[in-house]
């Protein structure tokens, strides 16, 4: 035959085995063990080996077109439309995208056309990373918490923070978009899981001052053998979430890598809603995206058992994620707090005495409530007229007058005691003569 024959390593691996067969070294039925096939294919190829020679073994399909080839029309549209509207987007993302506008096409058949018409590039495929630790088996056995800084609406906005949670277990997430990774974003955040879903047994987070803190231990908290906690750390305690730390990003690796998969999805689904503001990026995540998310990346955990505690009836979330201190109620039954005064009014079931602590929690939505022990207290906040007229009705105070200091030395007194030690001393002098 002349020309040139293409042929794959398994085509040239039949062609070795057969030109056994045919010399008589080896019967059918053992070279279709050798190869793998059946008894019956294996005849059909021999067959076609002896009429044809060697382009008997090659497919019959190579070179041919598909039949289920998609258009050439259907893949002009595709790729207009892509470069008008989905330009950047990953050949998976735009896949998904394009089937809502009316053209389904694979991702992988989208990313060769994209390949061959210049509009996407390669990308090095990272070595994969190995874990020793292996998802837990519960849902809500550990969630792991971090925020992703990223300029979410562009290069020209400001650099946004997304908090976000992720299950170890199941790889359910949630975030909300906040401007700075900060104690109130983390409570936001932990108090909407514990709503949807209800208490996790630990959190995995970073070693960020909104969840721990390096400081020494007042001395009430030495008298009370607790260790230092944040304000975050305070309402887990409440819940009681344990707060385990990770030493680096690789150990959180999970929350990690959905960072890259919002800076991916949600960058570009902002643009396309043409939203700017962190107001609209949390709507936009609670409105359908979070769940699309879930849906597609989601997995199930390999036990049914919820580790989630189910919230009491009687707690309420919004005194458990505040920001707690301490006060000194003065002789006015007032107290200062943030730079404002606080009046407690007469009518409170029970008034705490002068001196007294009393508890201030600034809520979430930054509201101010006072409590004595577990009881809320009854107060007003004082304006600046009611404290210019309180110092103006204070009694003026004299001065005290300070004695005046000399350099003279101080001349010794003639006290009676003195006297008599005197004479004393005399007396046995006297005596010694």
């Amino acid at each position: 035959m002349e020309g040139h024959l293409l042929m794959s390593a398994k085509e040239r691996r039949h062609k070795s085995v057969l030109e056994e067969v045919d010399r008589k070294r080896m019967t059918i039925q053992e070279a279709a063990r050798r190869l793998g096939l059946s008894y019956r294919h294996c005849r059909r190829l021999y067959k076609r080996f002896c009429e044809q020679g060697d382009a008997g073994l090659v497919h019959r399909g190579r070179g041919r077109r598909s039949n289920r080839a998609k258009a050439t029309q259907m893949k002009k549209a595709v790729l207009k439309r892509y470069k008008q509207r989905y330009k950047g987007f990953g050949p998976t993302l735009a896949a998904e995208n394009l089937a809502k506008d009316g053209y389904k096409v694979d991702h992988e058949t989208l990313r060769r056309w994209l390949l061959a018409d210049g509009q996407w590039k390669r990308c090095r495929k990272r070595r994969r990373y190995r874990s020793r630790r292996e998802r837990k088996d519960h849902f809500g056995e550990l969630v792991q918490m971090d925020g992703s800084h990223h300029h979410w609406f562009g290069a020209q906005k400001t650099a946004c923070c997304l908090m976000n949670m992720v299950d170890d277990a199941t790889g359910h997430t949630l975030s909300v978009m906040a401007e700075q990774e900060t104690t109130q974003a983390a409570m936001l955040l932990l108090q909407a899981w514990c709503e949807l879903y209800g208490v996790p047994k630990a959190l995995y987070t970073d070693k960020k001052s909104v969840f721990v803190t390096a400081r020494e231990p007042t001395l009430e908290e030495q008298l009370a053998g607790e260790q230092p906690k944040t304000a975050f750390g305070k309402a887990c305690a409440k819940l009681r979430i344990e707060i385990i730390i990770a030493h680096s990003p690789q150990a959180k690796g999970r929350v990690e890598r959905n960072h890259g998969v919002y800076q991916d999805r949600f960058v570009k689904e902002l643009a396309l809603r043409r939203i700017t503001t962190i107001e609209g990026a949390n709507k936009a995540l609670h409105d359908g995206f979070i769940d699309t998310l879930n849906d597609k990346f989601a997995r199930t955990p390999a036990s049914e058992t919820d580790f989630h505690c189910p919230l009491p009836k009687q707690l309420d979330l919004a005194d458990v994620f505040c920001l707690e201190q301490h006060r000194t109620v003065q002789n006015d039954w007032t107290i200062r707090y943030q730079n404002r005064c606080y009046q407690i009014t007469e009518d409170n079931h029970r008034l705490p005495k002068p001196k007294d602590k009393i508890l201030v929690r600034t809520r979430l939505d930054a509201t101010v409530h006072l409590y004595l022990g577990d009881k809320p207290l009854n107060y007003r906040l004082l304006t600046n007229a009611e404290l210019a007229n309180r110092i103006a009705e204070q009694p003026e105070q004299t001065p005290r007058v300070e004695p005046q200091k000399t350099n003279q030395p101080r001349k010794p007194s003639n006290t009676p005691w003195r006297q008599n030690v005197t004479l004393m001393f005399a007396d046995k002098a006297k005596d010694t003569l």
